[in-house]
């Protein structure tokens, strides 16, 4: 596989994944592998779940072998933004009073991913309460934009920018216009 396959819009790799041309297994490493090589410095993925996502990804692939198809997302991994509920991870919104706020269940949005097949790395950094400029909060720290590690990515979803501008993570299609305006127009997406 090639390393260029993190490029591809997150349709495309549904369709790749599906065709057989790549795995789920193969190119969820391939993003744990861009998130291990460059967010030490960006910090944009601060609540990682690699073992799970690997895990889901072989399961993603074993039901593809067996015929099975989870929806038009299937075995394709993602981020969420740390404030979606998601069972066993924090949602804290940034701020300090919810640190230990943790799920034993998905929210809606999360459960609606995964019954189109999705799974997730991990979850993507937010300014406190999601209302600012930049996204720093006293859990996660000060995410980076990665075009200029000085700069800011913006803010409420500036850790879901930054994960998109590094390739270790992928909007849905290019041609589509991103949800995320004011840190898009930070990173250039």
């Amino acid at each position: 596989m090639s390393n260029d396959i993190i490029f591809e819009s997150a349709t495309e790799l549904a369709e790749q994944i599906k065709s057989k041309k790549i795995s789920s297994l193969e190119l969820t490493q391939a993003y744990i592998d861009q998130i291990e090589k460059h967010d030490e410095k960006i910090n944009a993925v601060p609540v990682r779940r690699f073992e799970q996502a690997l895990r889901e990804a072989k399961e993603a692939d074993e039901d593809l072998a067996k015929g099975e198809l989870r929806g038009p997302m299937h075995g394709v991994p993602m981020t969420i933004k740390e404030s979606y509920v998601m069972k066993d991870t924090p949602s804290t919104w940034g701020d300090i009073a919810h640190k230990d706020n943790f799920s034993d269940k998905d929210g809606l949005i999360v459960s609606r991913f995964k019954s189109a097949g999705a799974h997730f790395l991990g979850k993507t950094n937010v300014p406190l309460d999601l209302a600012d400029f930049q996204s720093y909060n006293e859990i996660y720290g000060t995410t980076n934009n990665p075009w200029n590690l000085d700069h800011t990515p913006g803010g409420s979803s500036g850790g879901s920018a930054a994960a998109t501008a590094a390739n270790t993570t992928r909007r849905r299609n290019p041609e589509s216009p991103p949800r995320i305006p004011r840190a898009v127009s930070y990173t250039h997406l």
